[in-house]
């Protein structure tokens, strides 16, 4: 205390340091509370102490023009700041923010993404409040430590000087895991101090940023001296020496109006948001973060339980690894907390700490083995909670409009992953995947559509991983430029999408994502926009890369309730002029675009068989069967394309074998030989298990081959066989182990009793439900 200024210096998030400060608060109380937050967004405190009001939360200030440039700042239950709000609120005390507002921070964020930086600076508070950077050399003495021996965060410093690994572990020991100490806020103060007077001053943008937020501090601390005597501040302890009456006096409110000089008017707006845990930890990225949020709130739940503490953290320990199928005894618990206390006591400490804790539990319960110690960490070092807001908080209708449909539908947002199964089969799981498709036409990931599941065997069923993130609450201010509900939202992006596309497959595959969105209109439009481009499109590949996603509106539209016949005219038309130009789109191709152009015919020739039109496929035949015999053609194209005539059964087998022959005579050059089997083989090993007249040829071949050609070919054959199936592979080694067949390739015909085959038909007839 000093002029009637109480300084608290805290750690973000710490559960130590705000018992300790509300046991201050209310030894001393102050007329007036500054806490480091966003100035200009005092009005949203009137919701603090709200019923519906859940930390973790965080303040939310986006740029009104662009919402993308966003900053959070973050609050759980212990968090030193959120219980100064509580205290100040209950009992009428003014309070205040004394951080840059959030024009300022978010201007620092345009400026940091014009420059093409990775993280903005000055977002959001910092560990220890980001003073710890590395220090320059340069500027150091000439006896301090070089870069190599110095730590990356100062407070590893005094880490190291009492005994302690880092920082973090250091910190955890003598303060959030301790009870309340009456000097505990002058320690800190002091601490800083030695800290900053031996750490070089940030350089660069950086410095320039904590320089104006320092005297933004003071300028606030010195308005509310004016009007208050008794004054407490609560901010970063990293700042508490730029705001001890020493650094007032330093620092002259002239001087630091000047540098407060021209701040922006950037247009924001500033609301509660839901926050998690997992966002609240420092492997998130957030520069605040702490390494074990769920362990902060077992300590601030069990306060004073010290000699408790780790049996309560081990009954959840237990009950977690129980709940997934591990083994854990009770036996295992109780081993595990004599161990925990054991090393608390070895390192002179009151209480087993996070630290003897996990080495107590790797050894005894997880047997050495990090899965369960990662599971552990997932779920209860870091934690899985998520919070919640009132209904009161202001928020965009987009927002609103999302909160009714998830309460309707039931489907709450988590922020642990899970896998949502649904059967669109059902009225509520189909509006389900209507939301969850929705949404990811906004560009909001809270669901990931997963390719395989043990429930995906039809089209029946969707499986998806939900998770959810706060960001996607930034997004849907974004996507409310849209609409304000996720209807108009989502087909409003879709048409702006679609008539912004580059090519055709781009605009059919939105149509597919717009019919699993059950959006009318937004099928109609871009179904139009669709139908458009195509009449103007002179390339065939575009055509064919188009179809894909309308063979599945066409063959599985009726599965989720929607019209796919709408599009079948325009699947026919596409193929229509595709298949005229085919021959020509695919002669005198290099081999990068003959790839390219195999994977477009192979979609193409799965898409035409789920729109199982007889003319249409009639016609792709006969294109097929043009590029299959065309010189023009690359060797790789030409043997897909006989591949695919081939599966069709419509060319006479004595057809394929003589086109065998010819690519893969002796006169033909190895490497198109190669592509061409390359191609005819299409990482299906079918045909040469089951032919035995395609097995000699390409034998033949292989063996007719010299050295030189053998060592050309080689590669392209290695790798078409190295797409083949494993256990294929291996029928075919067997194969080869054989001796050659002689003579003819016919199958000899069977030898069997006609007669006592046929007892098995009327049986056979009554099992399939066939006539007599």
């Amino acid at each position: 205390m000093s002029d009637g200024i109480s300084l608290f210096g805290i750690r973000h998030h710490g559960p130590g340091c705000a018992r300790s400060l509300l046991a201050a608060l209310e030894a001393q109380p102050p007329q007036c509370l500054l806490i480091e937050g966003p100035a200009g967004t005092e009005a949203l405190l009137t919701h603090v102490l709200e019923a519906g009001m859940q930390p973790p939360v965080a303040l939310l200030s986006y740029s009104v023009d662009d919402p993308q440039l966003a900053v959070f700042h973050p609050y759980a239950q212990y968090s030193p700041e959120w219980q100064a709000m509580c205290w100040a609120m209950q009992r009428n005390v003014p309070v205040r923010f004394m951080d840059v507002p959030p024009p300022l921070t978010l201007e620092w964020q345009a400026q940091a993404r014009a420059a093409q930086q990775a993280t903005p600076e000055g977002d959001m508070p910092e560990p220890m409040d980001e003073g710890a950077a590395v220090p320059d050399v340069e500027q150091a003495d000439a006896e301090a430590p070089t870069l190599e021996q110095r730590p990356a965060d100062p407070l590893d410093w005094l880490a190291r000087a009492a005994g302690h690994a880092d920082g973090e572990t250091w910190w955890n020991h003598m303060v959030e895991e301790r009870g309340e100490g009456e000097g505990l806020f002058q320690a800190i103060a002091e601490a800083m101090a030695a800290v900053r007077e031996h750490t070089p001053p940030l350089s660069g943008r950086r410095g320039e940023h904590e320089a104006v937020r320092e005297a933004h501090m003071r300028v606030a601390l010195r308005a509310a001296s004016k009007e208050f005597e008794r004054v407490a501040v609560v901010c970063g302890a990293w700042h508490v020496p730029a705001l001890q009456p020493e650094a007032l006096r330093t620092n002259s409110a002239a001087a630091d109006n000047r540098l407060l000089k021209g701040m922006p008017k950037r247009g924001t707006q500033s609301t509660w948001v839901p926050w998690t845990y997992r966002h609240l930890s420092s492997a998130s990225g957030y520069g605040a973060g702490v390494d074990a949020p769920g362990w902060y709130d077992h300590l601030w739940r069990n306060a004073g339980q010290h000699a408790q503490r780790a049996v309560g953290w081990y009954a959840r320990v237990g009950r977690l690894l129980r709940e997934h199928g591990l083994d854990c005894s009770p036996a295992h618990l109780i081993e595990a907390t004599r161990l925990a206390d054991t090393l608390a006591a070895l390192r002179e400490r009151p209480a087993p700490g996070l630290e003897d804790i996990a080495e107590a539990s790797r050894a005894v319960i997880c047997n050495g083995d990090d899965a369960p110690m990662r599971l552990i960490r997932e779920r209860l070092m870091v934690g899985d909670a998520l919070g919640q807001v009132p209904d009161t908080v202001p928020v965009v209708p987009l927002q609103r409009d999302l909160e009714a449909q998830q309460k309707r539908l039931r489907l709450k947002p988590e922020a642990l992953e899970k896998t949502l199964d649904l059967d669109l089969r059902k009225d509520n799981d189909l509006a389900r995947s209507h939301l969850l498709h929705r949404l990811q036409l906004l560009g909001i990931g809270w669901g990931q559509l997963a390719r395989t599941g043990a429930s995906a065997r039809g089209t029946f069923h969707e499986v998806w991983q939900l998770a959810w993130q706060p960001q996607f609450l930034v997004d849907l201010v974004e996507a409310s430029r849209y609409g304000q509900t996720l209807v108009d939202a989502a087909s409003s992006k879709a048409i702006a999408e679609a008539r912004n596309a580059k090519d055709l497959p781009e605009v059919s595959e939105l149509v597919n994502q717009v019919l699993l969105a059950d959006l009318p209109q937004a099928v109609r439009s871009i179904a139009a926009e669709l139908e458009a481009r195509a009449a103007t499109q002179a390339d065939p590949l575009a055509l064919l890369g188009a179809l894909p996603p309308l063979a599945n509106i066409h063959r599985y539209g009726n599965v989720r309730q929607t019209e796919g016949v709408q599009v079948a005219h325009v699947f026919d038309s596409m193929l229509e002029r595709a298949v005229i130009g085919l021959s020509l789109a695919l002669s005198s191709l290099d081999e990068a675009h003959a790839e390219q152009a195999r994977g477009v015919v192979l979609e193409a020739d799965r898409a035409i068989g789920l729109r199982n039109d007889a003319q249409g496929t009639e016609d792709w035949q006969h294109a097929l069967q043009r590029v299959a015999l065309s010189p023009a053609c690359s060797a790789l194209l030409r043997g897909v394309t006989l591949r695919l005539l081939f599966d069709a059964q419509v060319l006479p087998t004595e057809l394929v074998h003589t086109q065998l022959q010819q690519q893969l005579s002796p006169g033909a050059e190895p490497l198109h030989a190669a592509q061409w089997l390359d191609g005819f083989l299409n990482r299906n090993a079918t045909v040469l298990l089951h032919d035995d007249a395609v097995w000699q040829m390409i034998d033949a071949w292989v063996v007719a081959l010299d050295e030189e050609q053998l060592v050309r070919a080689l590669p392209l054959v290695r790798r078409t066989f190295a797409a083949f199936e494993a256990a294929d592979r291996r029928d075919l080694g067997t194969r080869v182990k054989r001796a050659p067949l002689q003579g003819s390739v016919a199958a000899p015909a069977p030898d069997w009793n006609a007669a006592r085959a046929e007892r098995a038909l009327p049986m056979l007839r009554e099992l399939l439900g066939l006539p007599a």
